[in-house]
């Protein structure tokens, strides 16, 4: 399973809210309604918040095996 618990780790820290993101940065409000509902974002999503945030790919999100998994 993926998780943005880095995500939103990572703005806090950098204290960047969701409004800069959508109304600063152009990130549209789908995109922070995806990753607060733990939805899927393509790539170039990904590459796109790595950019804005200047950060990697692991301060946006981690991998969560599930106990399900074998």
């Amino acid at each position: 399973m993926i998780s943005y618990e880095p995500f939103w780790n990572t703005i806090h820290a950098k204290k960047i809210t969701t409004y800069d993101l959508i109304y600063r940065q152009g990130l549209s409000a789908n995109t922070i309604h995806r990753l607060r509902q733990g939805k899927n974002i393509s790539t170039k999503t990904l590459n796109d918040l790595c950019e804005i945030l200047k950060c990697g790919v692991a301060d946006i999100l981690t991998y969560i095996e599930s106990e399900d998994e074998p």
